[in-house]
């Protein structure tokens, strides 16, 4: 074909006689075309491509190669300048128009996998969660995870793949990754030496080129380059061609597509789907090189079609400090990526399933628009069901193009199969039992797809992208069934869990769907699920559930991890009315340590708790509560009248910041509480409250300890005086500073009175008991007792005057081994003496 509208060939006239030859002259219309001999030494003017097929010929060429080099160069340069200009954006799932962010403020490296895993280790990702979910990624990131830059590396046998397939479910960043690979190649940071051109397909554009084209055309369709340029670039160094397909499963294929005949023309014109698919199949440019996307569901029919080598790869998504580094880079400021990440951490589930790149999106999305409106986040992050049903929202809206049934008939389906495999506790699902439930599994954006080798053959296999997800697909399911159905489901799973010895052996598969079914009945859940797809929980449903619940929780006895569970399901209801409700329906919530409180659990306690005016009694016993933990539920401890907490590991600083929170309030509920941290090398043991009518009474207790003389303080007070207490400078004394008592007794000014355990009563102490009595007016009573009695001590409170209206006793041994009975006393100038 002749693109100037009058070409012309002509011969060499200025040759020598000895070279000159015949000379040929040609032309042609526009649009024509010419077949001659083969044409050598010769001029040649226009813009005309020449098809050698003369023996030696190959392919096709250009003439004039510098010339041709140099367009190419230029116009290669220019589409690179583009590609930074266009692919440095990103536009989000709910950006307005006009809006974009950096694609730097947002692709995080994703963990890439080589090889392909056997079930059990399917199933071991698919399980776990939290650290131990985080674990099983980074073990597998040690053995076999790849980089971009590597993806056309040799195998161990030094065969360099020509084609690459990238695999990864819904919403784990393959068009991302691949925005990244474009930009970087683009920029010259990646494959700089091995390719001179790579080309972008996006096989949902390709679905809608209409009619007949090239190659070339159909490139056109996808960037800034005419298909003139593209088939000059095409014929130049095909070898150093990369064509990145994205979205394979999205691409519209008719079962004829394997009948057709071979296509080798680059020119040659055909539906867009025929020329791609010759493209994969290497009969087209077959020296260029491939990298196509596809979800799991479609790889096996793409490995058919694509020319070899081959090679697999696998997006698994976000490991945990890939997760950490995109919340970095999406708040960008420190102390917001600190405040968001430091609220979903402590959710296992949320957590994990934060290794989906769109879930991160999400969640992180939800918390901006929290922090923009200066919403408590204290009360802790949306629910996780609300998070879930965003990414199933997502999903269906963005990622589920061209189905073949209706949402509702979609999810029920999905629900069904989730359901099997939580009663039958499995979690991969063989081909034939996914057909017979879920129709046309491969356009489901929720199921992946696993090739698994079985002695001679390989064998297909279903799973959810998590264990998470079949548990809310199941709660999903029961809770839109119709009123009767849906509460035989229920009653089926709560006798399930009676005969398996209720919720004692911790949280397992029927209690996530519980609590999942719990944040299904939340208002603005509803609302979503009504508004978007047509989905709708029946009111007898809710009232049903509610009314369990409230049944369960108003056992006179229950164990830690039923505690757990109910706790669970209110915070997931999120309904403050109703969890106000329950809360106060009970009182007293007690843990102990059959159970490990998780972070999560005291997320859940502190919105509970919140929820109310007053609850009656919380007593946390030997249940591994961190000074993390701790400070999760920090703020609802004052919501307790009586509180009994166990806490590990707690400095002094956290100590006292716990009593501060305790008694520093306008309106005082806390009748008594009792603190007994459990810290290495620590000598306090115990810190107690106590409120006796008009007064409060204080203890503190520690072990015996040779460099630290005083063992416990017991001060009584009046009200008034509980939020004056400095806490920090009493557990300064518990540091070996024994000089700290006075100054701390000071920020009392009404103390009434005051017993004192030492160790040894030597000087140092006698002196300042006399600084007390004298300094404080109005104590009536101060008793010391020491394990050892030196005369030196005593003799100093003997020759003291001491003031009239206090009363001083002091009791203990004055022998360092021997331990008296004390029946015997005797009182001078009010000085109580007991030996």
């Amino acid at each position: 074909m002749f693109r100037d509208s009058y070409n012309k060939f002509h011969s060499n006239k200025d040759i020598t006689g000895s070279q000159a030859e015949l000379n040929v002259s040609a032309a042609a219309q526009s649009g024509s075309n010419i077949t001659a001999p083969a044409l050598t030494k010769n001029t040649i003017t226009g813009n005309v491509h020449i098809i050698h097929n003369a023996p030696g010929f190959t392919g096709y060429h250009r003439y004039s190669e510098k010339t041709q080099t140099s367009e190419i160069s230029s116009a290669i340069h220019k589409y690179k300048k583009l590609i930074c200009s266009e692919y440095q954006y990103v536009t989000e799932y709910n950006s307005l128009p006009g809006e974009h962010v950096l694609l730097s403020e947002r692709f995080t490296q994703p963990l890439i996998l080589k090889n392909h895993r056997d079930p059990r280790e399917r199933e071991e990702e698919i399980c776990s969660s939290g650290e131990r979910f985080q674990q099983v990624l980074s073990f597998r990131s040690s053995e076999d995870s790849v980089h971009l830059n590597s993806l056309f590396d040799p195998d161990g046998h030094g065969i360099s793949p020509r084609a690459v397939i990238l695999q990864g479910n819904s919403g784990n960043g393959k068009t991302f990754t691949v925005q990244k690979i474009m930009m970087d190649w683009a920029s010259g940071d990646l494959y700089k030496e091995r390719f001179d051109i790579v080309f972008h397909l996006k096989c949902k554009e390709i679905n809608r080129i209409p009619g007949k084209n090239s190659l070339a055309e159909i490139l056109s369709y996808s960037c800034s380059l005419t298909s003139d340029q593209i088939s000059q670039m095409l014929q130049h160094s095909p070898e150093k061609v990369l064509f990145i397909i994205d979205g394979f499963d999205e691409l519209k294929l008719t079962q004829d597509i394997y009948h057709t005949s071979p296509n080798t023309d680059l020119l040659q014109k055909a539906s867009p789907e025929v020329i791609l698919c010759d493209l994969l199949r290497g009969r087209i440019l077959r020296e260029s090189f491939l990298l196509v996307t596809s979800r799991s569901t479609a790889t096996d029919t793409l490995s058919k079609l694509l020319k070899g080598p081959q090679s697999f790869s696998e997006i698994i998504g976000f490991s945990e400090k890939g997760v950490e580094e995109y919340f970095q880079k999406f708040f960008q400021n420190e102390a917001l990526f600190r405040k968001a990440y430091t609220l979903v951490k402590p959710n296992e589930t949320l957590i994990t399933a934060c290794s989906i790149p769109v879930v991160c999106w999400i969640i992180c999305t939800t918390i901006q628009e929290r922090f923009k409106i200066g919403a408590d986040i204290t009360r802790g992050l949306e629910t996780t069901t609300s998070i879930y049903v965003d990414f199933v929202s997502t999903l269906l809206e963005h990622h589920c193009q061209g189905l073949s049934q209706s949402v509702p008939t979609l999810l029920r389906s999905l629900g069904q199969l989730a359901e099997r495999g939580i009663l039958e506790q499995q979690v991969l699902f063989d081909e034939k039992s996914v057909n017979e439930t879920v129709s046309d599994p491969a356009c489901s954006p929720f199921l992946c797809k696993f090739l698994f080798k079985r002695r001679i053959h390989s064998e297909t296999m279903f799973s959810f992208m998590h264990l998470s997800f079949q548990e809310f697909f199941t709660a999903l399911y029961f809770v839109l069934l119709d009123e009767e159905e849906s509460q035989r489901k229920f009653t089926q799973l709560f006798s399930i869990h009676e005969k398996a010895g209720g919720f004692s052996r911790g949280i397992s598969r029927l209690t996530a769907v519980m609590q999942f079914a719990f944040g299904l009945l939340n208002k603005d859940v509803r609302d979503t699920l009504g508004k978007k797809h047509g989905l709708f929980v029946h009111p007898n449903t809710e009232a049903y559930l509610k009314k369990m619940i409230l049944t369960e929780i108003q056992k006179e006895t229950w164990d830690s991890y039923t505690i757990c569970f109910w706790i669970h399901c209110l915070y997931e209801l999120h309904e403050e009315d109703f969890v106000k409700k329950a809360m106060e329906s009970t009182p007293h919530i007690t843990m102990y340590g059959s159970v490990i409180l998780r972070r999560i659990d005291c997320w859940a306690l502190l919105y509970c708790s919140l929820c109310c005016e007053c609850i009656e009694e919380l007593a946390l016993h030997d249940c591994r509560l961190s000074s993390e933990k701790l400070s999760i539920i920090l703020p609802a401890l004052c919501k307790f009248k009586n509180l009994t907490l166990s806490p590990e590991g707690l400095s002094y600083a956290e100590l006292a910041e716990l009593m501060f929170t305790l008694t520093r309030r306008k309106t005082l509920i806390i009748k008594s509480a009792c603190i007994r941290p459990y810290i290495k090398d620590w000598s306090v043991e115990r810190v107690e409250l106590f409120i006796r009518e008009d007064e409060y009474s204080m203890r503190i207790s520690s072990t015996r300890d040779p460099k630290q003389s005083l063992i416990s303080l017991f001060l009584t007070f009046p009200h008034s005086e509980l939020i004056s207490i400095d806490w920090t400078k009493l557990f300064q004394i518990y540091e070996r500073k024994s000089s700290a008592l006075l100054p701390f007794l000071r920020s009392f000014f009404e103390l009434k009175k005051m017993e004192m355990t030492l160790d040894v009563l030597n000087r140092k102490w006698s002196v300042q008991i006399l600084h007390i009595i004298q300094k404080f007016p109005s104590l009536t009573e101060l008793s010391v007792h020491a394990y050892f009695l030196p005369e030196e001590g005593i003799e100093i409170l003997q020759r003291s005057c001491v003031r009239p209206a206090c009363d001083l006793s002091f009791s203990g041994s004055t022998h360092l081994h021997l331990v008296l009975n004390l029946e015997t006393f005797f009182s001078c100038n009010n000085v109580i003496y007991l030996f």
